[in-house]
């Protein structure tokens, strides 16, 4: 069933969400930070089964210098400067297993998968918080400095300069992508770096947060809906601290050319979300649309799409 507008509707929707006159200045100075501590890529070989791609352990230093862990999937008997593909996972996942996510290696990139901070995986979030609802999205929520996605959001936008800095890796050819809290963190890093070669954003999560409170039946969005019954008083200040890390702002900034998707049955993601931060997209955009499914989006048909879409934009010069 529907969870949101119908598609008509959908098409039409605009966000009421406006961005505060600081936010560029905001990350500016956050990522000026985080750069003035050296990248420290590291890469430890894994013995894995696998014959056709070669796996690496990688850390590099995100927010605070703080160690952010990755794996790194590289074709095997690779010669060229290959591009880059930079993939965030879904909320409260993980990297997974080195066995796992073979398919941008197998098809020839470079694929760096980043293992959030604090999540399920193995990198840890050394940063305290205040009271928080049960979960990730309200950690630090009392101001824009101590916000969890703060330092989410700088770890994603230094897993691309650690990317480039990989050996073997063509640094103008980078793109990022991920599915729900992995496409918002993609969306995120689309606008926080110019200039990412391309973004992938499947049924993307952390976008048009007002509404989401609002409509958002299910997980994640129920966290901060929950939060805010208990802290009455905190609206207001919330939702502007909120307002330095929402899709629709970062969109509106992003150039690199871009996909997006969204379920009309997603009950995790409402779609006008998405339609919202796509609309105001600055770059080349397209969106696929899946009126039968939900938080999946088009899975597999996703997939193949960006694989088409970002070959020509992945090539090297003059090729």
């Amino acid at each position: 069933m529907l969870t949101d507008l119908g598609l008509d509707a959908l098409w039409e929707y605009r966000s009421a969400y406006e961005a505060p006159p600081d936010f560029d200045e905001f990350w500016t100075s956050t990522l000026a930070e985080a750069r003035a501590h050296d990248i420290g890529v590291r890469c430890t070989p894994v013995d894995t089964p696998l014959r056709t791609l070669d796996v690496f352990d990688v850390t590099f230093a995100g927010f605070g210098g703080h160690p952010q862990r990755a794996w790194l999937r590289l074709p095997r008997g690779s010669e060229e400067p290959l591009p880059a593909i930079v993939q965030f996972h879904g909320y409260g996942g993980s990297r997974g297993s080195a066995l796992q996510e073979l398919t941008w290696a197998s098809a020839g990139y470079a694929h760096l998968q980043v293992d959030v901070r604090g999540q399920g995986g193995v990198t840890p979030d050394p940063v305290g918080s205040g009271p928080a609802y049960p979960g990730h999205l309200t950690r630090g929520i009392e101001s824009r400095e101590t916000y969890v996605y703060r330092r989410i959001f700088t770890d994603a936008a230094r897993a691309v300069d650690a990317a480039r800095a990989l050996p073997g890796v063509d640094p103008a050819r980078v793109a990022v992508l991920g599915n729900s809290q992995g496409g918002g963190i993609a969306l995120a890093v689309a606008g926080l770096v110019p200039d990412v070669a391309a973004l992938h954003a499947q049924a993307p999560f952390l976008c048009d947060f007002r509404r989401a409170s609002l409509i958002g039946g299910e997980r994640p969005y129920v966290e901060l809906s929950r939060y805010l019954a208990d802290h009455r008083d905190a609206v207001s200040r919330v939702f502007e601290v909120l307002s330095y890390f929402d899709g629709v702002g970062f969109a509106a900034r992003a150039t690199a050319p871009a996909w997006f998707s969204a379920g009309l049955m997603d009950g995790i993601v409402p779609p006008s979300t998405v339609f919202g931060a796509y609309r105001v997209y600055k770059g080349q955009k397209q969106l696929a649309v899946w009126e039968y499914n939900g938080h999946d989006a088009g899975g597999a048909d996703d997939v193949q799409a960006v694989l088409e879409g970002f070959q020509p934009i992945m090539r090297p010069q003059g090729s």
